[in-house]
């Protein structure tokens, strides 16, 4: 809870750092309501739409409202999905509101000593170390390798934890060894007549516990002509921190990736995680007030492009052949990827060139999923009714293999799935994993 003395400093950082122009910009039209899932689900609440947060945000810089615990519940329950973005008439850059309104928050409050201690691992001592990275997930591996998981299981240990927490357990994929995730190749050739020379941005959680996709997005890549180039210098891509209110910790990293490409004489950067991507692109933003970067973190965001992107405008899915048994294929968009990299079509139609695969559009595709992140953790109640929304949707479709193109979108679809109770019917895979089956 935060102080009274606490909720004054919010207040006065509020008029000193938010943006009032941006937050004049929202004409109160409404035209983002029926595209918030956290306004739908809370049963159509003002206060949890993107309009309503934009009025309470202007309320605390004009000092009609203190920025209680209230307020802060209605800023923590969205996703930050930003499908409010492309249908606004004015294009308000939500996205860059809520996270600052976020960091101003959190940099003036005093947690707990458990929450601080969580955050100062997680975010200082976790995320920005590629290394401890590898190491806490060969730990996962461990786990699952050595028998423990099947012990945790069999004991009922993991009933002491809430339910999405022990499912997601149950959908985690395996964790390669200590040694494929340090055995990392920093340039590949093309394996087709040149097209590109490409810069691969690996991520932190892709080329750990996703190394596998990892893996298959170069190899498609090298398939589609690109020459590819792997810097060991670039580390997170600071999301995390920029959604959680540790601006300074996003601004760090994005300063380390920056520095790691910028010298490399690519064509393209070119990334396979919609969340990453979507924080990559807005670099600009991010480091717009540093004289020293902020040209810089221009040229580096008008070289990042989605894997989808990049194999459509190569013509990958027509000079390759691409065939699968027959399945029902769906597609859930990733929300970065569609609201701020602007890509939607690619995908579809990647998908819609392989034979077998019976592609069936989902009714609210493009509608978050609920995972946004760690939302799905600190706010699981309504992570899980949109969860279930998402599902009837799926379902619907009668998909045997649901496709996404982001981390958290294809584990928040598998936990889903296995809610459901539909493990043997249907499978949720990303999209670079499904492609690379299709080429084999």
């Amino acid at each position: 809870m935060t102080t009274v003395q606490e909720q004054q400093t919010i207040q006065t950082e509020f008029k000193n750092r938010m943006n009032e122009d941006e937050l004049l910009n929202c004409m109160r039209c409404g035209f983002c309501l029926p595209s918030c899932p956290t306004y739908i689900e809370s049963g159509f609440k003002e206060s949890h739409s993107p309009r309503g947060r934009i009025a309470l945000m202007k309320a605390v810089v004009d000092g009609l409202i203190e920025p209680d615990e209230d307020f802060e519940k209605s800023l923590n329950q969205c996703l930050g999905c930003r499908a409010c973005e492309p249908v606004c008439p004015s294009g308000v850059n939500y996205g860059h509101l809520l996270e600052e309104a976020r960091d101003i928050i959190n940099q003036n409050k005093k947690h707990s000593l458990p929450v601080r201690t969580v955050r100062k691992v997680v975010f200082d001592g976790l995320f920005p170390h590629q290394n401890r990275m590898r190491t806490a997930m060969g730990l996962l591996g461990f786990y699952q390798r050595s028998g423990l998981q099947k012990v945790a299981r069999g004991t009922g240990i993991m009933k002491l934890f809430p339910e999405s927490l022990a499912t997601m357990e149950r959908v985690l994929p395996k964790v390669p060894s200590m040694k494929e995730m340090k055995n990392r190749p920093e340039f590949l050739p093309a394996e087709a007549p040149k097209t590109k020379r490409v810069a691969f941005f690996t991520g932190c959680l892709m080329d750990t516990m996703f190394l596998e996709t990892n893996n298959a997005t170069m190899k498609l890549l090298q398939l589609a002509g690109c020459e590819i180039v792997i810097p060991k210098g670039q580390n997170c891509c600071g999301a995390l921190h920029g959604h959680s209110g540790e601006k300074s910790g996003s601004k760090d990293l994005a300063r380390k990736n920056i520095q790691a490409f910028e010298d490399l004489d690519v064509d393209y950067i070119i990334t396979n995680a919609g969340g990453c991507g979507a924080f990559l692109v807005d670099y600009d933003h991010l480091l717009k007030d540093d004289p020293v970067w902020k040209d810089r973190a221009i040229d580096f965001k008008n070289k990042i492009k989605d894997i989808t992107q990049i194999l459509y405008e190569v013509d990958f899915h027509k000079k390759v052949k691409l065939e699968l048994p027959y399945q029902i294929v769906t597609y859930q968009d990733s929300c970065h990827l569609r609201n701020v990299m602007k890509t939607a079509a690619a995908p579809r139609a990647l998908l819609q060139a392989i034979e077998g695969a019976d592609y069936k559009e989902m009714k609210d595709a493009d509608r978050c999923c609920g995972s946004a992140g760690i939302y799905n953790i600190v706010e699981s109640e309504m992570s899980m009714q949109i969860l279930d929304y998402k599902m009837e949707q799926t379902k619907a479709t009668h998909a045997t293999t649901v496709v996404s193109a982001n981390p958290g979108c294809l584990l928040q679809m598998k936990l889903g799935i296995e809610r459901e109770g539909l493990s043997d019917k249907m499978r949720a895979v990303h999209i670079v994993d499904l492609l690379q089956e299709a080429v084999k």
